[in-house]
């Protein structure tokens, strides 16, 4: 038989001393909580008789009201009890609040699909790699947004801590996109703010340092030898190129087209993908140089200047064709540059964003502005540039107490 009680929910408490009570259905010891829409202080709460107190404006209508829900539970239960032999905690609560609080996973699909085409294709997927990733972990897709509790929360970033052995950042990502959908529904009004579970939540990002290659390990690069019009020597250069173009990053690089570069002023004038803005620069001797290599007869405007793709028009047309093709050739990219890493001895993993990294420290060392760096790099605050500047402050500590006594 099932037990059937309201319950102040403290642990939910609010900015203004406010907790949501709930209905609370026990059935084989395990709990279900049912929201009754309606938010209490303590002082306004009596736990022994289940009621509102007198001190609260509108207790009477309040506890007119909720006698009439606990009736309504309490019937459902029993005709729901009679009906099956072994009803689960889970069931009863579905039969008790009907529609009442939406089911999670059905609205987050439906919200990733109505979205789809006004976010980037690698946004709607991580979207949905992150939900199936949470829908795995629950193991149901039968949880509505008042089953997601803090405490249902912690349980998951301890599994994604222990178990999947994920870092914070990708904890905190995990969380992020399930906080979002948890938004859009209390926009939407289909839940009550009360209903949020997160801000009680701390999510740290993991502290990575940033890696950049120093100016003997760039000449090292340089003279590095690789097979001529192999992929790795296409990586080698196309990193190179990021290096001595602004740090200009992997997706940009690839789409470099030949109308993009003023072969008379040295200048490449493109959309940039990630801020969607048009950025100009100067480019420098070593990236014209590679440039160069790739200057093929009969050459059209529109022709790639690195050759990853062949098709101009799938890839400007198609969103999911060019998501895709980025991201393969990224990793393959990555894979060539990392075993050059290894022939090198570096201490770290050589992957291709470290060309923009380098490109920051580098430019900052030899004493050009903070300001020319941003711009060049096409940051949209001054303050992630200042990242870079904090790292050449830290190799100077670093400098000092090694050599200075």
């Amino acid at each position: 038989m099932a037990s059937i009680k309201l319950v102040l929910r403290t642990n939910q408490k609010d900015q203004t001393g406010h907790s949501p009570l709930y209905i609370r259905v026990i059935k084989d010891r395990k709990a279900k909580f049912i929201t009754t829409g309606v938010k209490l202080k303590e002082s306004e709460w009596d736990e022994v008789k289940q009621r509102v107190k007198k001190n609260h404006s509108n207790s009477a209508r309040m506890n007119a009201n909720l006698t009439q829900k606990i009736a309504d539970a309490e019937a459902q239960v029993a005709d729901m009890e009679r009906k099956v032999k072994t009803v689960s905690s889970k069931k009863l609560k579905e039969a008790i609040k009907g529609k009442e609080v939406p089911n999670f996973f059905q609205y987050a699909y439906k919200h990733c699909e109505k979205i789809r085409g006004n976010v980037s294709v690698g946004t709607y997927r991580n979207y949905l790699v992150y939900l199936e990733k949470f829908e795995k972990w629950v193991g149901s897709k039968d949880v509505f947004f008042d089953d997601i509790t803090v405490s249902l929360l912690l349980n998951y970033i301890g599994y994604m801590s222990n178990t999947l052995k994920n870092g914070q950042t990708t904890q905190r990502y995990s969380v992020m996109i399930l906080a979002i959908m948890f938004k859009e529904a209390i926009k939407e009004d289909l839940i009550p703010e009360y209903m949020y579970p997160f801000s009680k939540l701390t999510l740290k990002k993991d502290t990575a340092k940033r890696m950049f290659l120093k100016k003997d390990q760039i000449e090292k690069l340089i003279n590095s030898e690789v097979k001529k019009e192999s992929a790795a020597e296409l990586a080698k250069n196309m990193f190179l190129f990021s290096i001595y173009a602004g740090g200009l990053r992997f997706g940009d690089v690839v789409e470099l087209q030949w109308h993009h570069f003023n072969e008379e002023e040295s200048r490449i004038k493109k959309l940039i993908r990630k801020t969607d803005r048009v950025h100009q620069f100067k480019i420098g001797k070593v990236a014209l140089d590679i440039i160069q290599k790739y200057k093929k007869k009969n050459l059209q405007p529109n022709d790639f200047i690195f050759p990853i793709t062949k098709n101009e028009a799938l890839y400007f047309k198609n969103e999911e064709y060019r998501h895709e093709l980025i991201e393969k050739a990224n990793k393959a990219c990555n894979f060539q540059l990392n075993r050059i890493g290894k022939k090198m001895e570096l201490p770290f993993a050589l992957t291709f964003h470290l060309s923009r990294h380098t490109f920051a420290t580098n430019a900052l060392n030899n004493g050009m502005r903070i300001e020319h760096v941003s711009k060049l790099m096409d940051h949209q605050d001054i303050s992630t540039t200042q990242i870079y500047a904090k790292i050449i402050s830290e190799e100077l500590d670093k400098a000092v107490d090694e050599f200075i006594y």
